[in-house]
Parts: C-alpha cells; sequence; structure tokens
C-alpha cells in the first residue's frame, strides 16, 4: 500500500536513505542531514510536479517511492524507491518488499495517476534493481555517463508503458 507521507514519517524516511546500501545505490552518496532532509521535504511539498508516498508492506512503513516530473497535461513521468534494508533484514521480508514496492508503484502509476508511461534511470552496476525492472516489464531505453561523488558511472534508462489491456485493480 502506497499513503501520503506524515511529519512522524520523516526521522524514518531520512535513516531509511541514510543506510550505506542504499546510499551506494543512489545519485547522492554522502550522509543527508536533517537539515538537508527539511530543505528538501519542504521543496518536494511546493512543487505539484514531485509526489513522495510512504510504501507499507504487511502493515508496517517501510520504504519510499518518488514520483516526478507530474504534469496533467502529459501522462509520463519518472520513478523511484527506496527500502528500509535494515528492517526488511531483520523481519526477513527484503525479497517480498522489493517486489511490493515495484508492484504497488506501478498499480499507483497507472491506476492514480493515470501515466501511460512510467520511467526511471538505475546505475548500470545495479544489478538487482535492473533484474527487478526487467521482471516487471521494464525495458532498458538507453543509458548515459555522470558524474557521482567524482566518479564517471554509467547509468540505465528503463520505461514501461501500460499495455492496452492495463485494468485498473
Amino acid at each position: 500500500m502506497l499513503r501520503q507521507v506524515r511529519d512522524d514519517d520523516l526521522p524514518a524516511m531520512l535513516r531509511w536513505r541514510n543506510h550505506p546500501r542504499v546510499r551506494k545505490a543512489s545519485f547522492t552518496t554522502h550522509e543527508i542531514s536533517e537539515e538537508e532532509h527539511a530543505r528538501w521535504w519542504a521543496g518536494v511539498r511546493a512543487d505539484p510536479s514531485r509526489l513522495v508516498l510512504i510504501y507499507e508492506h504487511g502493515g508496517t512503513a517501510c520504504g519510499v517511492v518518488t514520483f516526478s516530473g507530474l504534469d496533467p497535461e502529459r501522462p509520463v513521468a519518472s520513478w523511484g524507491f527506496y527500502l528500509d534494508l535494515a528492517g526488511l533484514e531483520r523481519r526477513g521480508e527484503m525479497i517480498t518488499a522489493w517486489f511490493g514496492i515495484e508492484r504497488t508503484a506501478i498499480r499507483h502509476a497507472f491506476d492514480v495517476l493515470e501515466l501511460t508511461t512510467l520511467r526511471g534511470e538505475v546505475l548500470a552496476g545495479n544489478q538487482a534493481v535492473r533484474l527487478l525492472h526487467d521482471r516487471f516489464g521494464f525495458k532498458e531505453t538507453g543509458g548515459y555517463r555522470r558524474v557521482v561523488d567524482g566518479t564517471t558511472v554509467d547509468v540505465v534508462t528503463v520505461e514501461l508503458t501500460r499495455p492496452p489491456t492495463w485494468r485498473r485493480v
């Protein structure tokens, strides 16, 4: 399930985002301060083209889904996610949560946001997420190089188009 972010979610979101493995798989890898996180959240709240939601797995908040590039005139947007790796590993729920967040985000994009195309970017070396996206039908559409912490890395772009036979679930 995806739900709106509440103010009391912000400390957990920051903790999850600052997990070393989440940082390593992100385009921003430094440890984010509370002040930087607060500025980011204020920017998201003020920007109608961005949406951040909490993912709940088994009734427990354990992930963040972001949508960007939202425009009522254009049914295409980008997305990303991260999970509470420490908590999910402790509960033995990592794999089911990975599949759950992907499935839930796609449904939200196509059913609630009424998008026809969902795009994303993933570090080329993040094979686990690339395989996950592939399993859900995302196609790798290209790539580019960008600098992350002073190192040039390869980025893969992915895209999922809503099938014509898509039915709201």
